[in-house]
């Protein structure tokens, strides 16, 4: 799964956190965060659980289908 970059730097700036604070409010080691948040993709658990720590929906912050596939072209 593809976490929208944009999208997760605005939610943690809205939650006012770190990547070392997401990282340990979410139980996703820093790496991991750091690396989502440079474009790479993760699990959906990992998704799942950085959007929790988020206090937000995965659909929230996830690239859509439809934008998937334009980047794919």
């Amino acid at each position: 799964m593809r976490i929208n970059r944009k999208k997760l730097i605005i939610a943690m700036l809205d939650n006012d956190q770190t990547v070392i604070q997401l990282a340990k409010a979410s139980g996703v080691s820093r790496v991991t965060i750091s690396n989502v948040k440079c474009g790479k993709s993760c699990s959906n658990a990992t998704a799942e659980k950085i959007a929790k720590a988020l206090n937000v929906p995965v659909s929230d912050i996830i690239e859509n289908a439809t934008a998937m596939a334009d980047n794919a072209q």
